[in-house]
């Protein structure tokens, strides 16, 4: 475990060094400077997340049920 720790701060030293030879390079903007474009972006990811969300509830909703049917001993086929 501590080769591994070890190993894993050594390569983070290494990258850093590798950086600080490097020229400053001009900062290229993600997202528009226009307010309506930024409205527009921020509201698509915030319905993005919204619908990630929505989604994991449905999953665990759906996980629950199967649970619920497997406890009631519905899943096997009666003979």
């Amino acid at each position: 475990m501590k080769f591994l720790i070890s190993l894993i701060v050594l390569v983070d030293f290494l990258y850093i060094s590798l950086l600080w030879g490097e020229d400053a390079k001009p900062v290229v903007e993600v997202f528009p400077a226009t307010p309506i474009h930024q409205y527009a972006i921020y509201g698509n990811l915030a319905i993005f997340w919204i619908g990630i969300l929505g989604l994991l509830v449905i999953i665990r909703m759906k996980l629950r049920e199967i649970e619920r049917v497997q406890r009631m001993g519905l899943d096997k086929e009666q003979s």
